[in-house]
């Protein structure tokens, strides 16, 4: 006779794994086209369990972009520890790729959390975690236009990498992610 011991998760351990799975269906098909029942099934708990944890669609949605955008706040921030300027913002640059290299449904995610800003709880969620973002790199003690530079330089990296550019054989891409390297 076997025994078989079933170890019971917390509903906190159930919260992270419910993150996670959002993380990559909301990555992948955006707020709107995302099943919260599929997200349910990819953790193995039933859809009513779910809804008792994040009482609504959009709720689970914000919870995932937070996560995102504070998981990129984490990074920066142990990234540029200690360091200022120029210093400061290549470690946080490097990081940050590294970051989506390592986990390309970050950067998804955080796309997808753009494009959700026609929902203005999302929009205030998302404007709230880049504005901390911002004063972050700011508190590095760089000017205001290398702080824009910085960001820009970053969304042309996120739309370059969500297009795969590098694997492209078309010229302009082909320049474009060559002059990126070189900065």
């Amino acid at each position: 006779m076997s025994t078989q011991t079933t170890v019971r998760k917390t509903a906190g351990e159930r919260r992270e794994a419910i993150l996670e799975a959002a993380l990559t269906e909301f990555s992948q098909h955006g707020y709107g086209a995302t099943s919260t029942d599929t997200i349910a099934r990819a953790v193995g708990i039933s859809h009513p369990y779910l809804f008792r944890l994040f009482r609504t669609k959009k709720e689970l949605f914000i919870a995932t972009v937070e996560r995102c955008f504070a998981d990129t706040y984490t990074r920066f921030e142990a990234a540029g520890h200690g360091l200022q300027g120029e210093e400061a913002l290549e470690a946080m640059g490097k990081a940050y790729h590294q970051m989506i290299a390592e986990d390309p449904r970050r950067l998804r995610g955080q796309m997808q959390s753009y494009s959700a800003c026609d929902d203005p709880d999302v929009c205030a969620v998302v404007r709230s975690a880049f504005g901390r973002l911002v004063e972050l790199v700011e508190s590095k003690g760089v000017l205001p236009e290398r702080v824009v530079q910085f960001f820009a330089f970053g969304m042309l990296i996120n739309v370059m990498t969500t297009m795969d550019l590098d694997t492209s054989d078309d010229a302009w891409a082909k320049r474009l992610v060559e002059a990126c390297a070189k900065d």
